[in-house]
This record gives C-alpha cells, sequence and structure tokens, in this order.
C-alpha cells in the first residue's frame, strides 16, 4: 500500500469563542492555511494511486468555499479551530466529493502548528 500527499492553499479570517478575554485569537485575525490531502492505495495500470488532475475538486472547494472567507461564516455550527474544521473538511471530501482512497488529511494555520485527522 502506498500513500500520496497534495497541498491545497487558502488564506482565511476567523474568530475564536470561548477564550479568554484579551486572548489574540479572540479577535478578528487571518492565516495563511494549507491543507494537506493524503491518498491510500495500490498502483494502478497507469503507475498511479490517484491522477492528481482527479483532485480538481478539492481544490474548487477550497478556492471558492474557503478562500478569502471568514470561516465563522462557513462553519456556523462549530468554532472554527484548525481542530474543529480538519474532521469536517475530511468528511466533507470524502463523503461529498466521493474520495474513497482518503486516508488523512493535515491542516495548519501556521509553519509552525498542524492538525491531523486520520479516521480509525
Amino acid at each position: 500500500m502506498l500513500t500520496i500527499s497534495k497541498e491545497f492553499h487558502f488564506s482565511a479570517a476567523h474568530r475564536l469563542e470561548g477564550l479568554q478575554e484579551g486572548h489574540p485569537c479572540g479577535r478578528m485575525h487571518g492565516h495563511n492555511y494549507i491543507i494537506r490531502v493524503f491518498l491510500i492505495g495500490e498502483v494502478n495500470k497507469v503507475g498511479f494511486i490517484q491522477d492528481y488532475n482527479d483532485l480538481a475538486p478539492i481544490k474548487e472547494y477550497v478556492d471558492n468555499i474557503l478562500d478569502h472567507k471568514l470561516l465563522n461564516d462557513v462553519f456556523p455550527t462549530i468554532n472554527p479551530t484548525v481542530e474543529n474544521m480538519t474532521p469536517v473538511i475530511f468528511n466533507f471530501i470524502k463523503q461529498v466529493l466521493g474520495f474513497e482512497k482518503l486516508h488523512a488529511i493535515e491542516m495548519s494555520e501556521t509553519p509552525k502548528t498542524n492538525c491531523r485527522y486520520e479516521p480509525k
């Protein structure tokens, strides 16, 4: 079994609720996010696990739904932390976009932080 990955980038703003007064993340602020999608599978006759061109719907989702948006509006039922958004985005990619080979996603909002969602 092999794993491939592809990165998708977007910029967006959010405001986190429930933090102590004066916490910087309680104010509206933005990040340059990176989502890395991991697909797992066997190599097909061409030599691919998945043709990267087939991932265009993920790019469209990132570009049209997430990029330059207020994430509080995109995800109104959750506090839009990376930890809360990562499984929601994973499930959208897996269930709505239909990527059966999806194994995990990682999401970061800074170069030094990362959240990985890999369901058991």
